[in-house]
């Protein structure tokens, strides 16, 4: 018997708890604005594809939220100065519109309407305070209206009012704005059926996560952060609430039940962590299974995860299955996600055209059939065994970045789907209840970590995520001496817990992730403890309406995310808020004092390495003393042909006198390229290259991966030397290279 490659895409919606327990409202949109953008479309535009499934995870506390809004239950800053008169507007609530109203990646949200994109250039242009002491009422009015309008799916265009409001552009009134809001209540309203309708139809499964999205084994045990990295540095207080894990669980069961008329099948635990001590718990609530990712299961197989130069994992065999793990409450089936296959929808795809992205998934589905059949013994050209590729990630934010919400991407993907008979689209339960796992994990052998190289340090063992744990170990110990305070006695006390043991806040303290709403976050975990010491009848210890960490704009720092900026020499901010940053101006030695240079920028993608040089005030690129760049690669632990830096006057000391396997020298003045590669007894061979360089406000660079031969996950270094003539001049960072990592 033959078979096709099965594929099961797992789309996780999730938002924490934005509700302030001490302010009674909604401290941030994003559930409502997410809520009319990603949520409903995603699974509309599937069900005009019948013969394809998927699965779609809904966290408890997303579901909990969506049905505050449909009430009208619910209301954040945001809504509340949107449905006001214009001629209420406070001088503070006019700051605030201006400041936050173009909270939205401006390429695909805001550039596409002409009058969005007009009061977006104003601000940009002018800044803030021009805009205050000249923007009208109408402007704010016509600002407030659209920043709700073009977070509405252009799935949704052809409703006559929606349409109606899009040919408008302007002119909003408060009744228009509060029409749109009743708009966004009536998709809201239909996240929760449509998702129902389609599972009871067979083409979707809907799975679930604990309550509000705790890491669990980090509530089974904080010490288990030192699985993945012996030498954590953990919190002072060890946080040892395992009883708290059959809590969560049943309530997204209960609620779970309520929604879909049904029991869940499948759990996908938060932030995909998994340990063995959570499994008993997963097992005993009746989950079938559960789904992590490929470093756990390297980690766990102590196998790391080789792929070729085009991202192909050498060893499908052992990722494209699920495992039995079994537990004392029963079995369970486990399944771990491609991880790069993931990240090329989750943040690459967006940069390329829709139709070739598509065509770039599709092929890299080919090529892990191919590689199966090669594996076969038989010779045979078809799949003689069901494999299963499964392809995990969030469903909201990636698609911000695509063109039109990514209808155009998953239109081209699907038709070619639908008339692929070698490719199958299932839902993990279909799956694993017709092709039962053959291959056991010991439930003991199972490693303990997260999506992020298989670790929780994204969660634990930075010094502000130290002490939140700290703040919520201390609350749940008061919880704890406060038996009387059942759930049904208390249940303000114990909610509270729940939103402050979500694993959103640890997230965002600390190094690794930040946003401009960093400090809200701070907050909202603060107010959930605060609730707790309320609830109980206890004293708030003063360190609680203090800011955990200083909020304050970082400096050197590595990337923080993929980036994919636009390539015109202007630095859009939003392009490379993500990237990593070295400050090279100021009080630096006395090289630093003399470049030209003041910040670069660097961060990369699937497709490209990309970097920034901002200059000093009142230099320009290509004047003075040196007008041309050197980009110079070194390759860690990798054994290829290296020479030394083809530039004069080269000092002798590290790392200039490094050997090298690839030099790309930038005319700043003409914006030409030359580009050479090392070879044989220290000479350099001149190649083609397909780098993109503009040079405006400031200079950016694109270096595509195939320019290099670098394979995904090497480790590269890059240092920029200036040069006159070819002649040294100076170079960045000093006494260092720039290191990254090929995705």
């Amino acid at each position: 018997m033959t078979y096709p490659l099965y594929v099961a895409f797992i789309w996780h919606q999730h938002q924490p708890l934005y509700k302030s327990r001490v302010a009674g409202q909604y401290r941030l949109p994003w559930v409502r604005l997410h809520g009319t953008k990603d949520y409903l479309d995603l699974v509309l535009l599937l069900e005009r594809y019948p013969k394809l499934h998927q699965t779609v995870n809904l966290v408890p506390s997303l579901i909990l939220q969506i049905e505050d809004y449909v009430a009208g239950q619910a209301f954040d800053p945001y809504l509340s100065v949107a449905l006001l008169p214009s001629e209420q507007l406070t001088q503070e609530q006019k700051e605030f519109i201006v400041g936050h109203f173009f909270d939205a990646n401006h390429h695909t949200l805001i550039d596409p309407h002409p009058r969005y994109a007009e009061l977006y250039g104003q601000r940009q242009d002018r800044g803030e305070a021009w805009c205050l002491e000249n923007w009208n009422l109408q402007d704010y009015s016509d600002l407030l209206a659209w920043h709700n309008l073009a977070w509405i799916d252009p799935l949704f265009w052809d409703d006559p009012e929606i349409e109606q409001w899009l040919k408008q552009g302007r002119n909003f009134t408060i009744g228009d704005r509060q029409r749109i809001y009743s708009k966004q209540r009536e998709i809201l309203s239909r996240i929760i059926p449509q998702h129902r309708a389609m599972q009871e139809t067979g083409q979707l499964e809907v799975t679930t996560s604990p309550y509000t999205h705790p890491i669990l084994p980090l509530l089974a045990d904080t010490n288990t952060g030192r699985v993945a990295i012996p030498n954590m540095r953990l919190p002072e207080q060890r946080f040892q609430w395992a009883e708290d894990i059959p809590r969560h669980l049943q309530k997204s069961w209960d609620m779970y039940l309520d929604r879909f008329g049904q029991a869940p099948r499948g759990l996908w635990p938060s932030e995909q962590s998994v340990s063995p001590e959570i499994l008993p718990h997963v097992a005993k609530q009746g989950f079938n299974w559960l789904c992590s990712d490929e470093a756990v299961l390297g980690w766990t197989l102590k196998h790391f995860f080789h792929r070729d130069g085009l991202g192909n994992v050498h060893e499908p065999e052992l990722l494209y299955r699920p495992y039995r793990l079994e537990t004392p409450n029963g079995d369970l089936a486990i399944v771990f996600r491609d991880h790069r296959l993931s990240d090329l929808i989750g943040f690459t795809y967006s940069a390329m055209e829709p139709k070739r992205a598509a065509a770039d998934l599709v092929g890299h589905l080919e090529a892990i059939a191919r590689s199966l059949k090669k594996r076969q013994s038989s010779g045979s050209t078809a799949l003689e065994q069901p494999w299963l590729v499964t392809i995990a990630l969030d469903g909201e934010n990636c698609w911000e970045f695509y063109q039109q919400d990514g209808k155009p991407f998953l239109e081209a993907f699907y038709q070619t789907l639908s008339n692929d008979q070698d490719i199958k689209l299932v839902t993990v339960s279909e799956f694993v209840e017709k092709f039962p796992p053959t291959e056991t994990i010991p439930a003991a052998q199972l490693h303990s970590g997260s999506w992020v190289d298989g670790s929780f340090t994204t969660w634990i063992g930075d010094p502000a995520k130290n002490r939140a744990w700290d703040l919520l170990t201390e609350a749940r110990q008061v919880l704890a001496n406060h038996p009387e305070a059942t759930e049904e006695s208390n249940p303000a006390a114990w909610e509270a817990l729940y939103a402050a043991e979500g694993s959103d806040w640890f997230w965002w303290f600390g190094e690794g992730h930040s946003s401009n709403q960093d400090a809200i976050f701070d907050q909202l975990f603060r107010e959930h403890l605060c609730a707790i010491y309320q609830a109980l009848n206890e004293p708030v210890p003063s360190h609680l309406y203090r800011p955990i960490e200083v909020h304050e704009a970082k400096g050197d720092h590595r990337p923080q995310g993929f980036i994919h900026p636009v390539i015109d020499g202007r630095g859009d901010e939003q392009d490379w808020d993500k990237a990593g940053r070295i400050e090279v101006g100021g009080a630096r030695g006395t090289m630093h004092r003399s470049s030209p240079m003041q910040r670069l920028w660097y961060g990369v993608d699937h497709l490209n390495f990309y970097l920034r040089l901002d200059f000093q005030a009142g230099m320009q690129a290509g004047i003075g003393r040196s007008p041309e760049l050197n980009l110079l690669w070194f390759y860690t632990n990798q054994t290829m042909h290296n020479s030394p830096a083809p530039i004069a006057d080269l000092p002798d000391e590290a790392p200039l006198n490094y050997l090298f396997h690839d030099h790309l020298s930038i005319n700043l003045a003409t914006e030409s390229i030359w580009f050479q590669q090392a070879g044989e007894h220290y000479q350099w061979h001149p190649r083609p290259s397909r780098a993109q360089v503009r040079i405006d406000k400031c200079l950016e660079l694109a270096v595509p991966w195939a320019d290099l031969p670098a394979k995904p996950d090497w480790s590269l270094r890059v240092v920029l030397v200036l040069s006159d003539g070819g002649r040294y001049h100076s170079y960045v960072p000093e006494e260092a290279l720039i290191p990254f990592d090929v995705p």
